[in-house]
């Protein structure tokens, strides 16, 4: 009976440490343990006892916490697995306050590190993108798949995602508004050149109306010119008949005067 005591309190020893957290709301195992009888013998095979390392047994307290989180917890905490469960419970509530600005306000460094109660801080990584951003699909789901796994909780995870979306939009619309502007900017590269184009074609044209303009004046002016010698001509032939019916009228009076002469053969001395 004493051997039986003794295995007894071996198993509960080993296991005392890890019910002896002032957050667990259970009983601790050994007050479960009930004999039917105090006169009936106890009967059960002897186990060895279990050792935990410090570490399982915060993640048995904690399953949703990340291990990373825990051994800095406890590395924090000197290797003092009561100080690193005190420190890890108050972190824990902070988390499940479900406000994210009442947890920004009792937990101020939520962002850079989380505070532990023996003075020290386990840093929570800040997403390191937002001066080198990916630049295609497979980048994007890389930095979200590895926010996620140094995400410490559901609200840690849910403020990365919305940190790496928020990132991606931003990269989207600056990528859009450079893709608009290249394009406009090409626009009015091609809108110059056919400006440009158009004006040598209008100067070309307006020297070619130009030099029409000086031909036809001076086709009006040679026009005017011929019309003007037309005029000469038609002057100088009325003047060439009105000499001509003169000549042939002093032709006539001439051999009129011949033949009414009285002396034949002699003309008047006076006269010729």
């Amino acid at each position: 009976m004493s051997a039986i005591v003794c295995g007894k309190r071996s198993f509960f020893e080993d296991i005392e440490s890890a019910a002896s957290s002032p957050t667990s709301a259970s009983p601790p195992v050994y007050k479960k343990f009930r004999c039917s009888s105090a006169t009936s013998p106890v009967r059960f095979t002897y186990s060895p006892p279990v050792h935990l390392s410090p570490v399982d047994q915060l993640k048995a307290l904690f399953p949703d916490m990340e291990v990373q989180l825990l051994e800095k917890a406890l590395k924090d905490a000197g290797d003092d697995l009561d100080s690193a469960i005190n420190s890890l419970n108050e972190l824990h509530l902070g988390y499940a306050k479900g406000n994210s600005g009442s947890a920004a306000e009792e937990n101020p460094n939520m962002e850079k590190g989380a505070t532990l109660t023996g003075g020290n801080a386990v840093p929570l990584e800040e997403p390191q993108f937002q001066n080198n951003l990916p630049v295609d699909g497979a980048e994007w789901v890389d930095l979200l798949v590895r926010e996620m796994m140094t995400a410490t909780s559901i609200d840690d995870a849910r403020s990365r995602a919305g940190r790496v979306l928020e990132s991606l939009e931003k990269s989207i619309s600056t990528r859009a508004s450079a893709e608009v502007a290249e394009g406009f900017h090409k626009e009015n590269m091609m809108l110059k050149e056919q400006i440009e184009a158009l004006l040598r074609d209008n100067a070309i044209l307006k020297r070619a109306v130009a030099i029409q303009h000086e031909r036809q004046k001076e086709y009006d002016e040679s026009n005017q010119e011929v019309l003007q010698l037309k005029q000469l001509v038609a002057q100088y032939q009325e003047q060439l008949r009105t000499l001509e019916v003169n000549n042939y009228a002093l032709t006539l009076h001439l051999r009129q005067a011949q033949q009414g002469n009285s002396i034949p053969g002699r003309f008047n001395p006076d006269v010729f």
